[in-house]
């Protein structure tokens, strides 16, 4: 990323405002790009590589209804996320943008001051209220080493 100074997100559809005051957008991709610009990052957490886009992104193996298939990467991806949303507008995808969007939206959280106890009722508060699909992605953000 360069140094020019971009213009965080706008405050619409899934973009979540992290207790840090960091912006994240989540989205699935199955559903319409919000309206606004596009980011400048994107985090995708998809069982095949994500689709091509215009702007820099990673993948995370990551199989629906379930967790990442390499937790190691991931919590490694997830801290330079959180602190690249500090400067860019960072979208976190998955297809569906609930279940593996929202577990690593409450790892987001919990990493910016929320109690991992109450980070997937935060990100279902503050992003979407079925986020956070399966007991197992709820056990790995209460006990994910951050």
């Amino acid at each position: 990323m360069g140094t020019a100074e971009i213009d965080p997100w706008p405050a619409n559809t899934g973009v979540v405002e992290l207790p840090n005051g960091t912006r994240v957008r989540g989205q699935g991709l199955h559903r319409p790009i919000p309206p606004g610009p596009d980011p400048t990052f994107g985090v995708y957490l998809l069982a095949e590589p994500p689709p091509l886009t215009t702007w820099p992104a990673t993948w995370i193996k990551w199989p629906d209804f379930r967790l990442p298939a390499d937790k190691v990467k991931a919590i490694e991806i997830l801290p330079d996320v959180l602190a690249l949303a500090e400067t860019e507008r960072v979208e976190v995808a998955c297809k569906g943008g609930g279940g593996r969007t929202g577990t690593a939206l409450a790892v987001l959280a919990a990493m910016s001051g929320v109690d991992r106890a109450d980070a997937v009722d935060w990100v279902r508060s503050h992003y979407d209220p079925t986020a956070v699909e399966t007991r197992w992605q709820r056990r790995w953000i209460e006990r994910v080493d951050l």
